[in-house]
């Protein structure tokens, strides 16, 4: 009895350790020809007209622009210098049912481009 519960806590234990470990992977990457700030002036304004509260906060060499959600983890868009443009990541959660059509957040950040 002792034996399976020491199996049981190293599975457990290994299992939780891959979870910890495996990174947040963007949703959807982007490249456009338009700088972070660029971006981020054209995208902040469709997102507030879809009625979602952008909170937009920069540095030297990025924008990140995160809408909260209700029912689950934030989404995130992340603009950053590349080449003679910009590339941007989305981490984006979706609700089961609404994986077929993009959202208004994936909308907004694709119009932008």
């Amino acid at each position: 009895m002792r034996a399976l519960f020491l199996l049981s806590m190293a599975c457990a234990s290994l299992w939780l350790a891959g979870c910890a470990s495996v990174p947040n992977d963007p949703t959807l990457t982007l490249q456009t020809s338009k700088t972070p700030a660029e971006y981020a002036e054209c995208v902040v304004p469709k997102l507030q007209g879809s009625a979602l509260n952008p909170t937009v906060s920069q540095n030297q060499r990025s924008y990140r622009i995160v809408v909260p959600s209700k029912v689950s983890a934030d989404n995130v868009l992340e603009a950053y210098k590349a080449g003679s443009g910009g590339k941007v990541f989305i981490y984006e959660r979706h609700l089961l049912a609404s994986n077929l059509l993009p959202s208004s957040f994936e909308r907004a950040a694709q119009d932008c481009i």
